[in-house]
C-alpha cells in the first residue's frame, strides 16, 4: 500500500476499565470500616450485617454478568487483547461492519489505506472503491453478498484510491459475515494489495510463453502421447512437417495413429518398463501427413512409469530423415532406406543373442508376437520364446543354437503364438553377420500363418465331409436296391399269407426291419445332399410356433424351452418336413445333454452381411440370412470332438442310445438348402448350434405346380407295355412280378444300352418306361435322350434312392417326367403305374 499518515485502530467494541468507580468503592469501604469502630456495638453489628448483604448481591450480579458475557476476568482480557494485536497489526486492511453498515472496527492497515485519521474521516469500501465501470460493479456484487450473509471476493485493477499515482495496482476485496460478536449480522471486509502476486504471476507466465516459443521453432519435432494414445502435445515445428494446425491439438482428438503409420504404432504400443524405470527407446518410423504422404523420421520416445508399473505421458522428439533435410545425403539416404524396408516389410525380422534375448525387431514383429516384446518383472528383458506357446519353444532353441554356431540350411519351424484365439507362424533362422556389433547370434524370420493353417484345416475338414459324403451317398445307393428288393418280395409275401398264417407275423418283421433300414438310408442320404427336398417358401416364426408342441413333449417337464422371434422375420425356401426335422434332432440333442434339466433357447432373427463378420466364421459367405440359433445350457462340446459331431456314425452317447446320423442329417439338409451350420461350445458351458438360411425373395413363378403322380383308382390293375429298365437284378425281378401279376406286359432291361436293344426289337408300342436313373455304361437321363431321338413318345418314371432335382438338369429341356423314390413298396410301384398310365 502507499504509505499514508498512520492512524490507531477504531474498535468501538472495547469495555476498559473505570479508575474513578474503583477509587469510589474503596472510600465506601474504608468509610464502613471507620463508622464500625466509632458507633455503638449495636448499630456497629447491624451496618457490617448490611455490608456482608451487599456484597453478596454484588457477587451474584458479577457471577451472572460473567455467565452472560458481559464481565471478563484479567486473563480472558489478555487473549482478546492478544486477538485484537493481530488483527490491528494485520497487513491486510481490515473493516467490521454491523447490520446498519455502522463501522464496528477498521485496523491500523485500512485506515492508512483509507487515509482516514480517525473516526470522523474513515469511509466504508463502498465509498472508498468508486469510478470505472467494472469496478463499480465489483463493489456492487461484493456489498449485495455482504447483505444476504454470503461470501465473496472480487479482484479489481485500478489506481490507488487516494494518492492518484499513475501506476496501476491489483486489489483483492473479500467480504464474508461474522457470527460471534454480540451482534447481528455483521461483516468482515478485508482489502489486499496483490500488486506484487500478480506480477510475479505474470512473470511466470512470460517465462513459460518463451519456453513454450522456444519448444515451438525447435529444430525438431516434439509431441507427447498419453497412455491411452490421445496426443496432449505436439510442437509447432512437428505440425508444419505434417500439414497440420496446431489448434486441432487443443481438443485431444487426434491419437498417436493418426500420425504414426500403422507400424510405427505397433512398435511404439509393445514398450514396457519396469515399476519406477524411466526408459528411452529409438525407433525409425514413418508419419503421416495431413495429405495420406508419409515421412520418414528417427523418433526418440521416453517414457517414466510409476510405482505400479503403469506408463506416464511419453516425452518424444522427432527427427526428419526425409532426404535434403541435412548434408552427406549418401549415407543418411541408405539409412533411411535400409529402416524404411525394414520396418515396412510384412515379413517379421528379429535379431536375438544366445539365450534368444530380442537386441532388435521392426514392426511386423511387433504385430505378430507382441507379448515378446514386454518386459515383464521378474523374467528379464523380452525374449522371442515368450512370444511362443511352451511345447513349440524347444525346436526354435535348437535353431537358434544352430544360427549361433555358424550352421546353414537350418530347417523352417511351425510354432503356436500365444495371442487371441490360436495363431501359428513359421520361423527361419539363419546365423547373424559376425562382424555386427549388436551381439547377435541369429536373424530370425517369420510368417503369419494362421490364416493359412485355418484355410488348409477348413479345406481338409471339407474335403474329409465331401468324401464322406459321396461314400455314404454309394452306400445309400446299394442299401436302397437292397431294401427296396426285400421290402418288395415282403409285400408278394405278404399278399399270400393272411394275418392269422404263423409266417404273416415273421414277414412284417422282416419288412418293419427295412423300413427302418430304409430311414437310416435316408439320413444318409441327406448327409450326402442327395435326398429328394420339396422346397417351399417358409416364415420360420410361423413354423416354429406350429412345432413348439411338438418340442415340449420332447423336452419333458424338467427343461424349459424359451423361443424368441426376431422382428419382421426375412422369408426362406425350404423343405418343410425336413427343416423341421432338423430343429427336432437340434433340440433333442440339447434335451440329451442336460440330464439334470435346464434350458433350451430357440431364437431366430435377421443376419445383414455386415453381421456376417462378428461370427468369425471364415467360411461363411457375407449375405442376408435368417439365423436359427439352438443353445442349451448343458455339458458342452470338447474341441477334440466338435469338428467330427457332422460326420455320419459319430456319436458320444452311450452304445445302442444313437446311430451317430442325427446331426449329419442337419448338415446335410442345411447345405442342400445353400445354408450353413456352424456349432460353439465350451466344455460345462454348453453349446449353440446356429443355422444361417439364404433369404429368399418370392417371385410370380416361385411355387410351380408340382409333378405328381396322379391319384390312382382303387382298381390297380391294367392293360400296356411297360419297359422296365434297372440294372439291380433283385429290383427288376420283383417289379417285374409285381407289374405282370397286374396285367401289364413287361419288357426287362439291364441297363440303359440294353434298354436301346429292347426297344428295337419290341416291334410293338411301348406305353410306359420305367427306368433306374444310376445304371453303368449309360443313365436313365442320356437312355430318354436316345429314346426320344428315335421317336419314343412314351411317359417315364425315373426311379432312385437320389433327389429328382439331382438329374433333371441332365434330360433335355421340358421334358416331363414322374419320380418314384428308392426303397418303394409293391403298392407304391403299382399306384405310380397306374396313375402314369390313367
Amino acid at each position: 500500500m502507499s504509505p499514508l499518515t498512520t492512524s490507531a485502530a477504531i474498535d468501538r467494541t472495547d469495555r476498559g476499565a473505570n479508575p474513578g468507580l474503583l477509587v469510589l468503592l474503596m472510600v465506601c469501604l474504608l468509610g464502613a470500616v471507620g463508622l464500625f469502630y466509632f458507633l455503638p456495638s449495636g448499630q456497629g453489628a447491624k451496618l457490617l450485617f448490611w455490608m456482608i448483604t451487599a456484597l453478596a448481591m454484588l457477587g451474584i450480579f458479577s457471577t451472572l454478568l460473567y455467565t452472560f458475557g458481559i464481565l471478563q476476568f484479567a486473563g480472558q482480557t489478555a487473549r482478546n487483547d492478544t486477538t485484537k494485536a493481530i488483527a490491528d497489526t494485520n497487513s491486510d486492511g481490515l473493516i467490521v461492519m454491523d447490520a446498519e453498515s455502522r463501522i464496528v472496527y477498521a485496523n491500523e492497515a485500512y485506515m492508512t489505506f483509507s487515509g482516514a485519521h480517525g473516526a470522523a474521516d474513515l469511509r466504508v469500501v463502498e465509498r472508498l472503491f468508486s469510478g470505472a465501470p467494472e469496478v463499480s460493479e465489483a463493489i456492487y456484487r461484493l456489498a449485495q453478498a455482504a447483505r444476504e450473509g454470503k461470501r465473496g471476493a472480487e479482484e479489481l485493477r485500478m489506481s490507488p484510491p487516494l494518492t492518484g499515482e499513475a501506476a496501476v495496482a491489483w486489489y483483492r476485496i473479500r467480504v464474508r459475515p461474522l457470527e460471534n460478536l454480540g451482534r447481528s449480522r455483521s461483516t468482515l471486509w478485508t482489502v489486499s494489495d496483490i500488486t506484487r502476486e500478480r506480477e510475479r504471476h505474470e512473470n511466470v507466465f512470460q517465462e513459460l510463453q518463451h519456453a513454450i516459443d522456444y519448444l515451438d521453432h525447435a529444430p525438431a519435432g516434439f509431441f507427447s502421447v498419453e497412455p491411452g494414445g490421445a496426443i496432449s502435445y505436439l510442437n509447432a515445428t512437428l505440425a508444419g512437417w505434417l500439414d497440420y494446425d496446431l489448434a486441432q491439438f487443443g481438443s485431444g482428438g487426434l491419437k498417436l495413429s493418426d500420425i504414426v503409420a500403422a507400424d510405427g504404432v505397433a512398435l511404439i504400443d509393445v514398450v514396457s518398463g519396469r515399476p519406477g524405470e524411466v526408459k528411452t527407446e529409438q525407433f525409425d518410423v514413418d508419419l503421416k501427413r495431413r495429405t495420406g504422404r508419409f515421412l520418414p523420421v528417427r523418433i526418440l520416445h521416453r517414457v517414466a512409469y510409476s510405482s505400479d508399473g503403469s506408463p506416464g505421458p511419453s516425452r518424444t522428439l522427432v527427427i526428419n530423415r526425409a532426404p535434403g533435410e541435412e548434408k552427406a545425403e549418401d549415407l543418411r539416404a541408405a539409412e533411411v532406406r535400409f529402416a524404411r524396408f525394414f520396418n515396412s516389410t510384412p515379413m517379421a525380422i528379429a535379431s536375438v543373442d544366445a539365450d534368444g534375448v530380442i537386441l532388435r525387431s521392426n514392426a511386423a514383429f511387433a504385430r505378430l508376437a507382441p507379448s515378446a516384446l514386454r518386459t515383464v518383472a521378474g523374467e528379464g528383458g523380452p525374449t522371442i520364446y515368450r512370444g511362443i506357446i511352451e511345447r513349440d519353444r524347444a525346436e526354435l532353441r535348437e535353431a537358434i543354437a544352430a544360427a549361433g554356431e555358424g550352421k546353414g540350411d537350418i530347417n523352417p519351424i511351425n510354432a503356436g503364438l500365444y495371442g487371441a484365439g490360436e495363431r501359428s507362424a513359421r520361423f527361419f533362422v539363419s546365423a547373424a553377420d559376425p562382424s555386427g556389433d549388436e551381439g547377435a547370434s541369429a536373424t530370425v524370420f517369420a510368417l503369419d500363418t494362421t490364416e493359412q493353417r485355418m484355410l488348409q484345416e477348413n479345406f481338409a475338414q471339407s474335403q474329409k465331409m465331401q468324401a464322406i459324403g459321396q461314400l455314404a451317398g454309394g452306400i445309400a445307393h446299394d442299401f436302397n436296391n437292397v431294401l427296396t428288393a426285400i421290402i418288395g418280395y415282403s409285400d408278394l409275401l405278404l399278399a399270400n399269407h393272411r394275418p392269422t398264417d404263423p409266417s404273416f407275423q415273421d414277414i412284417m418283421q422282416i419288412k418293419q426291419n427295412a423300413n427302418r433300414a430304409a430311414g437310416l438310408v435316408r439320413q444318409l442320404l441327406a448327409f450326402s445332399r442327395r435326398q429328394t427336398l420339396r422346397p417351399q417358401t417358409l416364415q420360420l416364426s410361423d413354423v416354429l410356433s406350429e412345432l413348439q408342441m411338438l418340442l415340449r413333449r420332447l423336452v419333458g417337464e424338467t427343461i424349459d424351452l424359451d423361443i424368441k422371434h426376431g422382428r419382421d422375420l426375412w422369408l426362406v425356401k425350404a423343405d418343410l418336413n425336413q427343416f423341421e426335422q432338423v430343429i427336432v434332432n437340434l433340440v433333442v440333442n440339447a434335451r440329451d445333454a442336460m440330464a439334470e434339466g435346464g434350458r433350451i433357447y430357440l431364437r431366430t432373427r435377421n443376419v445383414t452381411p455386415a453381421d456376417c463378420a462378428t461370427f468369425q466364421e471364415k467360411s461363411l459367405v457375407p449375405a442376408e440370412y435368417v439365423l436359427i440359433e439352438v443353445e442349451d445350457n448343458g455339458h458342452g462340446i470338447p474341441a477334440d470332438v466338435r469338428d467330427k459331431i457332422f460326420e455320419p456314425f459319430f456319436t458320444t452317447k452311450e452304445v445302442g442310445k444313437g446311430t451317430g446320423l442325427g446331426l449329419s442329417m442337419v448338415y446335410g439338409i442345411v447345405k442342400q438348402e445353400h445354408g450353413y451350420v456352424f456349432c460353439e461350445s465350451e466344455p460345462g458351458r454348453g453349446a449353440t448350434f446356429r443355422i444361417f438360411l439364404p433369404r429368399h425373395f418370392p417371385t410370380v413363378a416361385d411355387e410351380p405346380p408340382k409333378k405328381e403322380i396322379a391319384k390312382p383308382a382303387a382298381d390297380l390293375t391294367g392293360r400296356g407295355a411297360i419297359l422296365l429298365v434297372e440294372d439291380e437284378e433283385a429290383v427288376r425281378a420283383f417289379a417285374s412280378r409285381a407289374l405282370a401279376s397286374r396285367g401289364y406286359t413287361v419288357l426287362e432291361a439291364d441297363s440303359g444300352a440294353d434298354a436301346l436293344k429292347v426297344v428295337a426289337n419290341a416291334g410293338g408300342a411301348i406305353d410306359l418306361i420305367v427306368s433306374d436313373v444310376i445304371m453303368p455304361e449309360m443313365d436313365g437321363p442320356s437312355m430318354l435322350t436316345e429314346l426320344r431321338r428315335r421317336g419314343l413318345t412314351a411317359k417315364i418314371i425315373f426311379v432312385s434312392g437320389y433327389a429328382d432335382d439331382a438329374f433333371a438338369k441332365n434330360l433335355p429341356e421340358g421334358e416331363e417326367f414322374l419320380f418314384l423314390p428308392k426303397p418303394f413298396t409293391l403298392k407304391q410301384l403299382v399306384e405310380a403305374v397306374k396313375g402314369a398310365m390313367s
